[in-house]
């Protein structure tokens, strides 16, 4: 297991980084002023969208929201993890990454996975040429020479050390099969003896964005089980977060506008040879947040194409559930669902791709989808059946971000219920109405916080040097306002880190559950010029402050003939209290 990365080390690597060399080496950059512009790498559009400040090292897209340091960057665009796109970094700005434990695993490591994953790829596909049932599936499927080679397509003979005696010395060399294993190209039996995973298959190298074989996905020729296979989790391969493809889509130069997702590796290359090269397949598991991410950072459409039966729908309404949280906003989700019996590659081969992109055009809306299988549960006629279609959507609905395709949910969910939006809404979404208790949410965006905190909050992220000098008033930490504490944790860091910057500041709230919003934050100018950041955010943490104790001694002052002895001399303390004027909320 690898040592954990030194946060000090982290400071250091981003102020180094210069962003724009680094997306500049990458994409199209041009200056526009103290910044820079560019075409989002993450999603399709024509005007440049896409702002990297120097001065804060971060960038952000007004388009499909992508923002981050040039270390997430590097994670999202060479779709690296965390520690690999640390070392990628540093060894871009000439820095060792350090290490805390001998049992680290160096870079190296990665390297010799993804050599031998190309050996193997490669070995794979030679055999394809001379195995001639795998041949002649692969025309029986329709897919010709061109489409082969251009996803790779290969053979795994029916042996059981195959691979074993091309790439790892032989059966009896487990050192010499080690590496074989942490790449999942072979597996390991209770007895200790280790062979070739895939046997017998037809092989789809799963590919990164760079282009590198990550990982595999075998479909048995015949009927053995099971009748497909993936690469299990290694330490390149991840299946919730690649999706089979993808590469080839974006090597196409295709309009990627729109993106479909199926469910076989040969519907995706079949589709594609037909003339629709914006397909993608999960990798045998159900869609995933990540999958959602990568694919709206592309697209604004994303359409789920399913077999009609019940397994598709049931595919079909978990990929609903997780495109839920990211519905309305840039990207639109839609379900279009083929007759039984059928997919992708059967009807792009028999009614052609004009046809199949009809189809797609026609697809259900995701708005539509969930509100017509919900009613299909229940008797619509009766006000019990109503009363459980209501029952059904409340904790769907609460996952469906606030905005107008929320608005329009609910307005369509209200028809079928028989009340007004407005009254549905008030049932079904606490908080919307009336509050239903003191009790508040863990994490709250960043524009359901305090006028106040939200400004404290901007003036600490934009100039964490001057936020070092700030005056933090006592009594500040038993604020109960929404992002206070996170407020205090960012005004501790900048006064243990004076020199630290702004991508530092968010490097280092990367994985803190309150601090997903600040990109978004850091993304917008602030009102105040720097030389007066300072004494700005002096005030605010006094408003702050202030506007607490002024709503405390309401409170109490409302419950007087109810207080503890305690509550008194805190009232007593309020009320006495030279600073606490008795003017309206200062927020």
């Amino acid at each position: 297991m690898a040592g954990r990365i030194p946060e000090a080390f982290i400071d250091e690597l981003i102020a180094r980084a210069d962003i724009a060399e680094i997306i500049g080496a990458r994409i199209e950059i041009k200056r526009a002023g103290r910044e820079f512009k560019a075409l989002c790498p993450f999603h399709g559009e024509k005007t440049p969208s896409f702002t990297i400040s120097p001065a804060k090292g971060f960038y952000h897209c007004f388009g499909c929201n992508a923002h981050g340091t040039a270390l997430g960057f590097i994670m999202e665009y060479e779709n690296l993890g965390f520690v690999e796109a640390v070392e990628n970094l540093a060894d871009l700005v000439g820095l060792e990454v350090p290490r805390e434990t001998a049992q680290a695993a160096p870079r190296e490591r990665y390297a010799a996975v993804y050599s031998v994953l190309a050996e193997a790829d490669q070995i794979f596909r030679a055999h394809l040429k001379t195995h001639e049932p795998a041949v002649a599936y692969l025309k029986a499927r329709g897919i010709d020479g061109t489409t082969a080679a251009k996803f790779g397509m290969g053979f795994a003979p029916d042996s059981w050390d195959g691979l074993i005696s091309e790439l790892g010395g032989g059966t009896e060399d487990n050192d010499g099969t080690e590496i074989l294993k942490v790449a999942g190209l072979v597996i390991e039996n209770d007895k200790g003896r280790r062979y070739d995973r895939f046997r017998n298959r037809l092989m789809f190298p799963i590919r990164d964005h760079r282009g590198r074989v990550i990982g595999f996905g075998g479909r048995v020729l015949g009927d053995a089980e099971p009748k497909y296979l993936n690469s299990p989790e290694t330490p390149v391969f991840h299946k919730g977060q690649a999706l089979y493809g993808l590469y080839e889509a974006r090597q196409s130069r295709a309009d990627l506008s729109r993106m479909v997702v199926v469910e076989g590796y040969l519907d995706v290359a079949s589709l594609a040879q037909h003339g629709i090269p914006y397909a993608v397949a999960t990798l045998g598991t159900a869609t995933t947040k990540d999958h959602i991410l990568r694919l709206t950072r592309l697209a604004t459409r994303v359409v789920f194409c399913f077999d009609g039966d019940r397994a598709g729908r049931k595919a079909a309404w978990r990929a609903l559930e997780t495109a839920l949280p990211h519905a309305g906003g840039n990207a639109e989700f839609s379900f279009l669902f083929l007759p039984e019996g059928e997919d992708p590659d059967s009807i792009v081969r028999q009614e052609g791709a004009a046809a199949f992109e009809d189809r797609l055009d026609a697809a259900q809306s995701l708005s539509d989808f969930l509100v017509k299988s919900l009613a299909a549960q229940v008797d619509n006629q009766s006000a019990d059946g109503r009363a459980r279609l209501a029952t059904l959507a409340g904790p769907l609905l609460r996952r469906v971000p606030e905005g107008v395709f929320k608005a329009l949910v609910l307005d369509t969910l209200a028809e079928a219920v028989g009340l007004s939006a407005d009254r549905l809404g008030a049932l079904l979404l606490p908080g919307t109405g009336e509050p239903s208790g003191p009790e508040p949410p863990r994490t709250l965006p960043l524009a359901g916080r305090s006028t106040l905190v939200r400004q404290a909050i901007g003036l600490v992220l934009h100039y964490p040097q001057r936020a070092a000098d700030a005056a933090i008033p006592a009594g500040l930490e038993n604020v109960p306002l929404a992002g206070t504490g996170l407020l205090l944790r960012l005004l501790e860091t900048t006064r243990s880190h004076p020199q630290i910057n702004s991508a530092g500041l968010l490097e280092r709230f990367r994985d803190d559950p309150d601090g997903r919003h600040l990109g978004k934050l850091l993304a917008h100018p602030p009102q105040d010029e720097e030389d007066v950041a300072t004494a700005v955010l002096n005030d605010c943490l006094a408003r702050i402050l202030d506007l607490h104790r002024r709503r405390r001694r309401a409170e109490l002052t409302a419950r007087s003939g109810q207080l503890t002895e305690e509550e008194k001399a805190e009232y007593h303390r309020l009320i006495s209290d030279p600073g606490n004027s008795a003017g309206p909320d200062p927020d």
